[in-house]
């Protein structure tokens, strides 16, 4: 009898450690998940808030301030470009004009930008009549406040950095989510936490599986919107640039060749010149004894040149200034940058969509379905859905610690006992974060963390000597 036992029992012990492997590996995998959500969710909410806020930015404007963003058309023609700016630097006395904006319909206002010192005004006008209707600070205007929230630009260069962290926690929030909601072992149709919620509402198996199915839903999104987002970041989002502008992928190399250009990128005087050509240098203007075109003449090239109507143009500053135009429409097709020169009105460049190199176009396509502005309502509404779906995670995930937590904890869920299944989860981990070095700095962070904390538990357990 003991020779049968001892020769069946390599087989049930094989289970055992496979078991034990699993769920070692779901253990590790699930305090990771709870360190990223822990650290992301709370930024994740702020920005999916805004962002959903933001991707209605047309509809808002045309209905909470629709006295500066709406005129009546008439069959008259607009007043010229220079006139409106006259009529705006009236309005802003001691302000200098910096840009006008074309009107882009029959019921669009013409806009210029004025500054004052480092302080930028908005002022709108009615192209037909001159009238001004609204000035606005720039820093004030309530889409430029949620925009600012969104990439938290309002707090500094530093802060502006934690959406990078962000987004690369954020992807490692979903592959390890998916990993976590991976039906195994459901035999017999079971879906429950899969694709339904079991239980009832309160009850936490409720929440587990509202989080879980909500996540299986969201999750792509939560990806696609952290991906398109990282562009944008203080680091990645600039090594990227230069690296496929040095690959001859963003910014057409052709475009400086043997040109003479500024010190200063086309960003500082243009308001979105697209995030390929954002910090492209602006050409220079040919000193010369011939007076300088005029806004005028410079808005009519630009019509003869095929320019979009509701393009932006910023005027030139110095001798050397030129004009530079740019258009951003919601078709990322019809994207366009021109400059002229301020004395012949010889285009110094002119950059089509087409121009860019393949990552150029990419990201800008990233960009117009992150922003809802490619395909229309259905690209709005999918961009919201994912915006709502992840807030909900975040409530759900609170919740659901909320439930679970022990009373003097944080309620961290444990390691495995085997360090080396721990090990290896923390290295894939690790090299999804260094995919993203920010993202990787701030898990090396989290690890030292957590190694002090669990040395100090340690030796607060040894029992002191007599």
């Amino acid at each position: 009898m003991t020779l049968f036992l001892q020769s069946a029992s390599p087989a049930p012990r094989a289970r055992l450690a496979m078991r034990a492997s699993r769920d070692g590996i779901y253990r590790a995998v699930w305090r990771w998940h709870f360190y990223a959500g822990l650290l992301c969710l709370p930024f994740l909410i702020l920005l999916s808030a805004t962002g959903a806020i933001y991707l209605f930015k047309d509809e808002i404007n045309g209905t909470l301030f629709a006295h500066r963003t709406e005129v009546a058309a008439q069959s008259r023609a607009p007043l010229s470009p220079s006139r409106l700016v006259y009529n705006a630097s009236e309005a802003v006395p001691g302000g200098v004009p910096v840009t006008f904006t074309d009107p882009g319909t029959a019921t669009s206002p013409a806009l210029v930008t004025m500054t004052e010192g480092i302080s930028k005004t908005i002022v709108y006008l009615d192209p037909y009549s001159g009238d001004v209707l609204d000035t606005v600070a720039a820093d004030s205007d309530p889409m430029m406040v949620v925009r600012r929230l969104h990439s938290l630009s309002y707090f500094g260069t530093v802060a502006n950095g934690i959406v990078e962290v962000v987004a690369g926690f954020a992807i490692i929030l979903v592959v390890t989510g998916t990993y976590l909601w991976w039906p195994r072992g459901q035999g017999g149709g079971q879906r429950g936490g899969v694709v339904t919620i079991r239980a009832r509402p309160g009850q936490r198996v409720w929440w587990r599986d509202l989080h879980a199915v909500t996540g299986l839903v969201a999750g792509g999104g939560l990806f696609f919107l952290a991906l398109t987002g990282l562009p944008w970041s203080v680091w990645w989002g600039q090594q990227l640039r230069a690296l496929s502008n040095e690959a001859g992928l963003g910014q057409p190399r052709a475009l400086w060749a043997a040109r003479t250009v500024s010190a200063v990128p086309m960003k500082d005087r243009l308001s979105n010149t697209g995030w390929t050509m954002e910090d492209a240098p602006m050409p220079v203007s040919q000193r010369a004894e011939t007076p300088a075109i005029g806004l005028d003449r410079a808005t009519a090239i630009l019509e003869g040149l095929g320019m979009p109507r509701g393009y932006e143009i910023a005027l030139p500053t110095g001798p050397t200034g030129i004009y530079a135009a740019a258009i951003y429409p919601r078709d990322v097709d019809r994207q366009r940058l021109i400059s002229l020169d301020q004395y012949t009105g010889a285009p110094l460049l002119d950059v089509r969509f087409a121009d860019l190199g393949g990552v150029g176009q990419a990201i800008q396509y990233g960009i117009g379905l992150h922003k809802g502005e490619y395909w229309g309502r259905l690209n709005q509404f999918a961009m919201l859905a994912f915006c709502l779906a992840t807030i909900l995670l975040g409530v759900t995930a609170a919740t659901m610690w909320w439930k679970r937590r022990p009373a003097n904890g944080l309620g961290v869920p444990p390691w495995p006992r085997d360090r080396r299944i721990a090990a290896a989860v923390t290295l894939l981990v690790l090299g999804l974060g260094a995919l993203f070095p920010l993202t990787g700095l701030a898990i090396l962070a989290m690890i030292g963390i957590d190694l002090g904390i669990q040395a100090i538990r340690r030796g607060t357990r040894r029992p002191v000597a007599a």
